[in-house]
C-alpha cells in the first residue's frame, strides 16, 4: 500500500517516488500538500532545516525531479555575492523548459532589475501557468550579503506577482535567519536525524548484488553497532560501509566461513572498525591507502602524513600558542611562579595544594584561562623575545576558527575573552616535538 497519495500526480510517479526517498515519506507528503496542483499558487516561501545528511537536498530534488515540476536549484556557497546568485537563477531559468537551446549570460545588478528580468523570463518561457520553485541550498550563506536580499526572496511572490515558491535549505533555525527589520515569515519544515533503524533500511539497499542481503544487512548491522554512537552522518556511513565490506567477506571468500557464520565474521572485522574509528569525520586517508594500509595490516600512523592530529602543519608561534594554552588550561593558576617563574621564591605545599592535587586536572577538563595569562605563558616557554603584535593576535584567531581554540563566554565581557584547550595530550606532546 503506497504511503504517498496525491490526486494531481499519477500514482506510478508517486510509488517511484516513494522508492527513491525511503524513511521520509511524512516530509515528503507535507511537501505535496503544501505544493498542491501545478497551476495552484503554492506558500509563497518554505523554510527546511535539520542536521547535515539528513536528506533536505537529497529529497527536494528527488521530488522536484521525479514529479517534473519546474524549478531552479542553486547552491549559494557556490554562487557566493548576490550578484552570481540572481545572474544564475535567470541562466537556470532560461533554460528551465528548453532542454536544446543554450541559457545566455544575463547581467543583474541590483533585485529591482532581478525582478524585471524575472518576469520576462516566466512570460517568455510559459511558465505563468504552474508553480516555479527557486530551491536555495546551504541558504545560511544569504546572511553574508545584503541586507534586502533574504526578505526580497521571502515575498518573491509578492513582488512578481508570479506564481512562484522560493525554497530554503539549511542546517540552522529560523530564528537565527530572521533580521532585526522584519520580514515574511516562511512555512518552516524540520527533517529530524535518521534513526538507527533508518540507517539500517537506507544503508542495506547497496547490497552488492553477488551476496544476499541478508548477509549485507548483518553486515550493517555490525557497521552500526560500533559506529552509531559517534558518527549519525549518513554519506560518512556509507563511505565507511563501502570501505569496509571488503574486509568483512574475507572468510567467505577464502572458504573459512559461510554467511551465516556471524561470530567468524565479526571476529575477522572487529580489528579494522576500530582502525576506522581513528579516521572517522576526518577523511585523512584515500580509499586506495586504507586498502593498503588493510593489506598489510599495519597502524594507521604508518602512513606518512595520515592523521590530521599528528602531522599538522601551523605557524610557528603558533604552535607555542597551542602549548601555551594547553599549559593553561590543565595546570592550576597557583603554580604559574613554580613553573614559568625562574626566582619564584620558596613554595609551600600546603595542606589544600596536597589534598587537590590527587585528582589529575587531565580527568577534571581543560579550564577557561583569560588572554593574558596565555601570552605570559608564551613569553616564558619561547627561547627569543616575542612582541606582541597584531600577527600574534591573529594566530589566536586562527587557532579559534579550526577550534584547536574554544573561546568560552561573550565577547562583550569587561575583563578580556577567555579561551579553553581543545586538544589532547598526544596532540600537543606532537608539537611540542
Amino acid at each position: 500500500m503506497p504511503n504517498l497519495k496525491h490526486p494531481a500526480y499519477p500514482a506510478a510517479q508517486l510509488l517511484q517516488l516513494e522508492s527513491l526517498v525511503p524513511c521520509r515519506e511524512s516530509q515528503v507528503s507535507m511537501l505535496l500538500s503544501i505544493f498542491g496542483e501545478r497551476q495552484q499558487f503554492s506558500f509563497p516561501s518554505i523554510f527546511i532545516y535539520g542536521h547535515t545528511s539528513c536528506g533536505k537536498t537529497y529529497v527536494m530534488q528527488t521530488l522536484l525531479n521525479t514529479l517534473q515540476l519546474p524549478h531552479v536549484f542553486v547552491n549559494c556557497v557556490e554562487y557566493f555575492t548576490s550578484r552570481l546568485l540572481l545572474e544564475e537563477i535567470l541562466i537556470q531559468l532560461q533554460s528551465c523548459s528548453s532542454e536544446t537551446e543554450q541559457a545566455s549570460h544575463v547581467s543583474c545588478d541590483t533585485f529591482n532589475d532581478f525582478v524585471r528580468l524575472f518576469k520576462q523570463a516566466v512570460e517568455s518561457r510559459g511558465l505563468q501557468d504552474q508553480t516555479l520553485y527557486i530551491v536555495l541550498d546551504r541558504a545560511e550563506q544569504l546572511r553574508e550579503m545584503e541586507a534586502n536580499i533574504l526578505p526580497a526572496f521571502l515575498r518573491l511572490q509578492e513582488l512578481t506577482d508570479r506564481n512562484v515558491t522560493v525554497i530554503l535549505l539549511s542546517e540552522i533555525v529560523w530564528e537565527l535567519f530572521r533580521p532585526n527589520i522584519g520580514c515574511f515569515e516562511p512555512f518552516t519544515l524540520y527533517f529530524p536525524d535518521y534513526s538507527i533503524g533508518h540507517l539500517q533500511k537506507i544503508l542495506s539497499q547497496n547490497h552488492p548484488p553477488e551476496y544476499s542481503a541478508d548477509f549485507y544487512a548483518a553486515y550493517i548491522n555490525i557497521l552500526l553497532g560500533v559506529f552509531y554512537m559517534v558518527c549519525r552522518d549518513l554519506k560518512e556511513l556509507q563511505h565507511l560501509a563501502a570501505l569496509n565490506f571488503s574486509k568483512y567477506c574475507e572468510p567467505v571468500v577464502r572458504g573459512e566461513a559461510n554467511e551465516r557464520d556471524t561470530r567468524k565474521l565479526w571476529k575477522n572485522i572487529e580489528p579494522h572498525l576500530k582502525k576506522a574509528m581513528q579516521t572517522v569525520y576526518l577523511r585523512e586517508i584515500s580509499s586506495s591507502q586504507w586498502e593498503r594500509l588493510q593489506r598489510d595490516d599495519g597502524e594507521p600512523g604508518q602512513l606518512k602524513g595520515l592523521s590530521a592530529h599528528t602531522h599538522v602543519e601551523l605557524p610557528y608561534y603558533s604552535k607555542f600558542l597551542l602549548i601555551a594554552a594547553y599549559l593553561a588550561s590543565y595546570n592550576p593558576v597557583r603554580t604559574d611562579k613554580r613553573f614559568f617563574l625562574k626566582h619564584h621564591g620558596k613554595i609551600r605545599k600546603t595542606n589544600f595544594m596536597k589534598k587537590h592535587e590527587k585528582t589529575s586536572n587531565h580527568l577534571l577538563g581543560p579550564k577557561p584561562f583569560p588572554l593574558d595569562r596565555l601570552l605570559a605563558i608564551l613569553y616564558s616557554i619561547v627561547d627569543n623575545r616575542v612582541a606582541p603584535t597584531a600577527n600574534i593576535f591573529s594566530q589566536i584567531t586562527s587557532l579559534v576558527t579550526l577550534q584547536l581554540l574554544s573561546m568560552v563566554g561573550h565577547n562583550d565581557q569587561l575583563d578580556g575573552p577567555r579561551y579553553k584547550c581543545t586538544v589532547s595530550l598526544d596532540f600537543i606532546r606532537a608539537i611540542a616535538r
